[in-house]
């Protein structure tokens, strides 16, 4: 017996928000140093002495990066991909026949194995030929069907799927639709259970089907792929949970339609499209976990999955380091090269340090992963978010160290006889790791989320509408005694102490930058906890406040690593004097930043921001718009999105 059609869901704020925290990881089962470092204790213990991959980690993972190098230096022309905007045919079938599409799958299933550092380097590595090739690479690994997969898939969906993956099969994951982002309470495609025989769960396990049907929206590697993770909603019904459930569809399925491939500022050559279900049959048996867990499946892939965009950000400051560098010694101003004039010399320093900073922070985060002794759902969330903002500052200070020649395409460079530097590309490149697998603006509530989480735990019910008078009465005994341990521990650590992490003093001092870490970590706490008391149920509506408590984190955490990171390097005689002199470097631009931050979470224009917001949305300011032609085109906002068959030529491109 088959479920009725889904309509269209339109939730509240708050079930949105309750759809949101269901999925969410609830438990804490391993230590966390961000989770700690908000609290206010600065766990050094948990990233120093810094974890080190095994020596045949390093083994296979060195043997395949000096493949995968002389592929990209031969076989992957950049500027063909960006004129064309496409990757050709020929060397999407090299990687494959590389291995590189299977480098995080088990080698048991036909994959190389790699640690999460060596998939980074890798992705690092590709990236700086060519970042459209990157995001193909990472696309289907990282957040495609072989991660899933590995976290949730049955072992026979795992023999079945994974061998495919690893070495001919392109993958793809579809959860956004034309009115749906980061809000997946509002998902409308769906999945309706067509039993196939008499109504039971056992009867549909062995013999069902879903009927898929929706629209889904940017699909990266949707126009290339073989295999189909699609997120859908199944209706409840009798045998059926229903919820938001995972899937692994193939791709030339009837009733599947790529009615666009869309086209962006920057990468242009990733094949990202609008992917149309009409009544497409689905087994049972190709559902991923339960029905209802599809976004709590989501989410953990994304845990390490968002770990491949600061391995792109890092490769981007690699280059832009070097071009730097190489430019700024060549072109002269005033009788001596750039570099030696302060303006542009501070842009080179913000280039080196961040770089050196940016990759400390991604290799202890994969590290942390592929030892799998940490929970490192906050340090993954703040890799990003920190790769992605300052990784495309340092693109953006690198056309303003270029100049005109910063603005001007590779291609007209070449043309008129200058070398064919792509400053401008790599800006426009960049600019998506904003918004890709978490826009800063949803990270930022993501990680504020998780860092409040202790308090939440202990005091929520407090502030809960929906609790008893009983319960809250309860929950003040619980966080009476949770604050009375905790709150005297913020007044005084380590960091007072001249003393503490002696270790991180080798001619230059980088013991001073992690006594102000486990300072400000506990000024971080203190601030937070205050504004809870002050705030309490209206807290979640306090956006930038949160956004400002998460980048203070993310700073200290950079900050933590760049020290760890130079200690290794001096540890190991790996240019450990020169890694002093970037970590010191990044910590004083990087304290610059937090104090910065930490004044404007209670001196800030949040109060007439939101006042000037209302004018606006009101229409109290359309005046200001006059003067202009809007160059915009007819249509609406949002395409539509009503279920049916295509009415579009299907534009789905098989590698050949």
């Amino acid at each position: 017996m088959s479920a009725p059609p889904l309509k269209k869901p339109t939730v509240t704020e708050r079930e949105a928000r309750q759809v949101a925290e269901a999925a969410r990881e609830q438990d804490w089962r391993k230590p966390s140093f961000g989770k700690e470092l908000f609290l206010g204790r600065f766990r050094l213990d948990l990233i120093h002495p810094h974890p080190l991959p095994t020596d045949e980690a390093v083994r296979r993972g060195e043997q395949f990066l000096t493949k995968l190098r002389d592929f990209c230096e031969t076989k992957i022309d950049a500027a063909l991909i960006e004129r064309e905007a496409r990757i050709p045919d020929e060397v999407i079938n090299g990687l494959k026949e590389l291995g590189a599409l299977g480098m995080k799958i088990d080698p048991k299933y036909g994959g190389l194995g790699l640690t999460q550092v060596y998939y980074n380097k890798a992705l690092a590595l590709v990236g700086s030929a060519s970042p459209a090739v990157g995001v193909l690479l990472s696309a289907h690994q990282s957040i495609g069907a072989p991660q899933p997969l590995k976290l949730f898939g049955t072992p026979e969906q795992k023999q079945r799927f994974l061998p495919r993956c690893a070495r001919t099969d392109i993958s793809a994951f579809l959860l956004t639709e034309p009115d749906v982002g980061s809000d997946p309470a509002r998902l409308a495609t769906s999945a309706v259970p067509d039993d196939g025989g008499p109504s039971g769960s056992s009867d549909f396990e062995s013999g069902g089907d879903y009927v898929l049907d929706g629209v889904k929206l940017w699909t990266t590697n949707g126009v290339v792929a073989d295999l189909l993770v699609v997120m859908a909603r199944v209706p409840k019904s009798e045998g059926h949970k229903g919820g938001i459930t995972a899937f692994v569809v193939e791709a030339d399925s009837p009733g599947i339609t790529v009615e666009n491939r869309n086209a962006f500022m920057g990468l242009r050559g990733i094949e990202n499209g609008v992917t149309r279900f009409h009544q497409v049959r689905v087994p049972a048996a190709n559902r991923i976990g339960p029905e209802g867990v599809g976004l709590k499946i989501a989410l953990t892939t994304l845990n390490t999955g968002r770990l491949s965009l600061p391995a792109s950000c890092v490769a981007a400051g690699k280059w832009s380091l070097k071009i730097a560098r190489e430019w700024s010694a060549a072109r002269e101003q005033w009788g001596r090269p750039i570099a030696h004039h302060e303006a542009v010399g501070a842009k080179i320093s913000f280039i080196a340090a961040t770089t050196f900073a940016l990759e400390a922070v991604l290799d202890l985060s994969s590290q942390m992963a592929d030892e799998d002794r940490n929970d490192i759902r906050i340090e993954g969330a703040l890799a990003k978010l920190i790769a992605s903002e300052l990784g495309w500052r340092m693109a953006d200070e690198l056309v303003q160290i270029r100049g005109g020649r910063g603005f001007e395409t590779a291609a007209s460079l070449a043309a008129r006889g200058e070398r064919a530097v792509p400053a401008e590309q790599v800006l426009r490149d960049l600019r998506i790791n904003r918004i890709f697998e978490g826009s800063t603006e949803i990270m930022h509530l993501l990680i504020a989320r998780e860092a409040v989480d202790a308090h939440l735990t202990v005091a929520g019910d407090l502030i809960d509408p929906d609790k008893s008078l009983q319960d809250k009465a309860k929950a003040g005994a619980n966080a009476g005694v949770f604050y009375a341990k905790w709150l005297p521990k913020l007044v005084a650590g380590p960091g007072q102490l001249p003393a503490s992490y002696a270790e991180f003093k080798q001619g230059v001092d980088l013991s001073a930058h992690l006594r102000y870490v486990e300072r400000h970590s506990r000024k971080l706490a203190r601030s937070t906890f205050y504004a809870m008391s002050r705030w309490q149920g209206r807290m979640e509506t306090k956006q930038a406040f949160l956004g400002r408590i998460v980048d203070i984190g993310a700073e200290l955490f950079a900050m933590s690593a760049a020290c760890v990171r130079a200690e290794l390097l001096r540890s190991r005689g790996e240019n450990g004097r020169q890694a002093y002199q970037l970590a010191d470097a990044f910590c004083r631009q990087s304290r610059i930043r937090v104090d910065e931050l930490f004044t404007r979470l209670w001196s800030n224009s949040d109060d007439v921001d939101r006042k000037v917001v209302k004018g606006v949305m009101a229409g109290t300011y359309e005046w200001l718009e006059q003067g202009i032609v809007d160059p915009s085109g007819e249509g609406p906002w949002i395409a539509d999105t009503t279920p049916g068959p295509s009415e579009r030529e299907n534009v789905h491109r098989p590698i050949r």
